[in-house]
């Protein structure tokens, strides 16, 4: 999975995690980067980003904008 793409940015995990599930049902891999960077105990926390290979980008973009 080199040069992925990101295709979706949340502030929680478990949005995140829905939407790299939602395309991994659909046949698209992704994956959700930067959940261990988020410091709740300080109460900052940064976006979690939800990645897929550069082929699959558009067909995952226009999954997850389907869906809004």
């Amino acid at each position: 999975m080199n040069n992925l793409k990101t295709v979706a940015r949340f502030r929680d995990a478990m949005s995140a995690h829905i939407c790299a599930g939602m395309l991994n049902e659909n046949g698209i891999p992704a994956a959700v980067f930067g959940e261990n960077s988020s410091y709740i105990s300080l109460n900052y926390i940064d976006e979690l980003e939800v990645k897929v290979n550069p082929e699959d980008y558009d067909q995952a973009l226009a999954l997850v904008n389907q869906k809004d």
